[in-house]
């Protein structure tokens, strides 16, 4: 049976453990594709159909050569001359005998018959060697078109040599590493596969401009998460009615305990959205949670991911947002911790205060005498300039991170002012006023437009 002549199909194969499972989920877009250092991962070829809206392809993850000299020497006594080669492969995958004494080549050859291309995948960090001359013997003789691709695992250091060797076997050679290869060159790639077919180079040009459309699609929608983030977590309040003062008082550990898990929680919703949007489903995110304390609502660490005193101190001067003295109190070292959290018990002073201002302001009582407990919002400057140098961090860790590498992804400081310097002063601007309407708990116009100059 021949495959769906409409649809480019390539089989990715070669010796064992030479990462061809790693590119097929790298252009695939599919981190549950199993990948191991082990040999013999791949058992049996797995079709894998990407459709990018407009058109699709088809990439074949197949066994690894197990006994090619042994493949060749059959394929060689059932043909005679040149012009029976492809015969000899297709009685080969069909033969009884041949299915159970050499299941693997039986299972990568097939492919090959039913009208797939060649990728032919080798480790241009191990030298090159006689053996696996068999292995392209055999693909030739299927009369596929062919592409070889180098695989440098570890290094570059036996590259050449394995270029020099492919190049009389294959028709294009190219470099691809499946765990650093950005989105460029993942592009790239498949307009080379465009050449190895004629009849493909419609879909396959398609499929490029597809893609590039989702890449554009994927930051546009970030840009929507982070508008969506900022201002819930700027605005998000939890409040309690009691009865009397003691009661607030007493109540404000369990308020404190909700608000957090509430921001906590919001914070990891919106970077899963983001893993997924991204297709990384299994992505494993170290440290991303919000620490209270430390992280996110220690002053240091504000400076780490937000803005700096001095920047901060810079911010104010730009927007004309606030006197010297309230801005002093807005970047006075680690009692903001407390400060911060935004009120505590109703009446507990304004966010900008010290935690010892606040324990010694009094508490107002409500119309009806009784008290109302309450927690949030954070009204720190610096507060929002937080929540988007760690969402950014998170979004150029997965903009960058190839769907074969499965190692964890690990918060680290991120230099926020070095994006701002980027922007215009127009915007820079703009994205100031705003940071300072949500810690104000006013609406903010196209806050999605304002940030995206982040990106």
């Amino acid at each position: 049976m021949k495959l769906n002549q409409s649809r480019a199909s390539f089989a990715v194969v070669g010796h064992p453990n030479k990462g061809k499972s790693s590119i097929v989920s790298t252009l695939a877009r599919d981190d549950s594709i199993a990948i191991s250092q082990q040999s013999g991962t791949t058992t049996h070829s797995d079709h894998y159909k990407i459709d990018t809206g407009n058109a699709g392809f088809e990439l074949i993850d197949t066994p690894g050569f197990q006994r090619p000299r042994k493949v060749l020497q059959w394929l060689n006594q059932h043909a005679k001359s040149a012009d029976q080669r492809a015969e000899a492969v297709n009685k080969f995958v069909q033969d009884p005998e041949c299915i159970k004494k050499f299941p693997d080549e039986v299972q990568l050859l097939t492919p090959l018959v039913k009208g797939s291309a060649i990728l032919y995948v080798v480790d241009g960090s191990r030298p090159y060697g006689m053996e696996y001359e068999a292995e392209m013997e055999i693909l030739r003789w299927t009369g596929r078109p062919s592409m070889a691709l180098i695989n440098p695992i570890e290094d570059q250091s036996h590259v050449e040599s394995w270029q020099n060797a492919l190049q009389q076997f294959f028709k294009i050679v190219r470099v691809f590493n499946p765990m650093q290869a950005d989105f460029t060159k993942q592009l790239e790639l498949l307009e080379a596969f465009s050449h190895l077919e004629p009849k493909w180079k419609t879909t396959l040009n398609q499929v490029v401009t597809d893609l590039k459309q989702h890449q554009e699609n994927r930051l546009l929608k970030s840009q929507w998460l982070l508008s969506e983030l900022l201002v819930e977590l700027c605005s998000y309040q939890v409040q309690q009615k009691v009865l009397t003062e003691e009661q607030a008082k007493t109540l404000r550990p369990a308020l404190e305990k909700k608000y957090q898990h509430w921001m906590r929680d919001r914070e990891q919703q919106a970077f899963k959205q983001l893993s997924e949007l991204f297709s990384h489903h299994q992505c494993v995110l170290e440290s991303i949670q919000i620490e209270l304390p430390p992280d996110l609502f220690d002053s240091e660490q504000w400076y780490a991911w937000g803005l700096n005193k001095r920047q901060l101190t810079a911010v104010s001067t730009m927007t004309g947002a606030f006197t010297g003295a309230v801005l002093d109190a807005a970047v006075a070292g680690h009692s903001l911790m407390l400060g911060a959290v935004g009120g505590g018990v109703l009446g507990f002073a304004s966010a900008w205060l010290g935690a010892d201002k606040l324990a010694n302001t009094a508490v107002k009582g409500l119309p009806l005498g009784g008290y109302q407990a309450s927690f949030g919002p954070i009204k720190n400057l610096n507060f929002p300039y937080v929540v988007m140098g760690r969402f950014l961090f998170l979004f150029e860790q997965l903009k960058a991170k190839n769907h074969a590498d499965r190692s964890a992804i690990q918060m680290s400081e991120a230099n926020l002012k070095n994006r701002i310097d980027k922007m215009q002063n127009s915007q820079s601007k703009e994205l100031h006023l705003a940071c300072k309407k949500l810690v104000s708990q006013k609406p903010v116009s196209d806050l999605q437009a304002v940030i995206s100059a982040l990106f």
